[in-house]
């Protein structure tokens, strides 16, 4: 069970989706490096199918870029959003309070 403290549940209350929560926290703990699905499903313990819903989500919203290759499609957070900073700032909040 998670604590009020962890930081994962408070970004789960924010964003209102566990599974998004988990994807922002392991992208914004890894800030300009790209990961391909299967690297943050196994990040995260997330199915494929998740992974691949939210991933879309994330990027339909701009908080993501997608950046397709010949044989893979790499995610990373976008630093050019205008969500970005407060992102990052949200994800450093809640880690400094745990």
């Amino acid at each position: 069970m998670k604590t009020k403290t962890d930081p994962e549940g408070k970004l789960i209350k924010l964003f209102g989706s566990t599974s998004r929560a988990r994807i922002l926290n392991f992208l914004s703990k890894n800030s300009g490096q790209s990961f391909y699905q299967r690297e943050i499903m196994y990040e995260t313990g997330l199915s494929l199918q998740t992974i691949q819903r939210e991933l879309e989500n994330l990027v339909d919203l701009g908080i993501l870029r997608k950046q397709e290759t010949k044989a893979r499609v790499y995610y990373e957070i976008d630093s050019t959003s205008l969500f970005f900073k407060p992102l990052m700032k949200i994800c450093e909040s809640i880690a400094e309070e745990t």
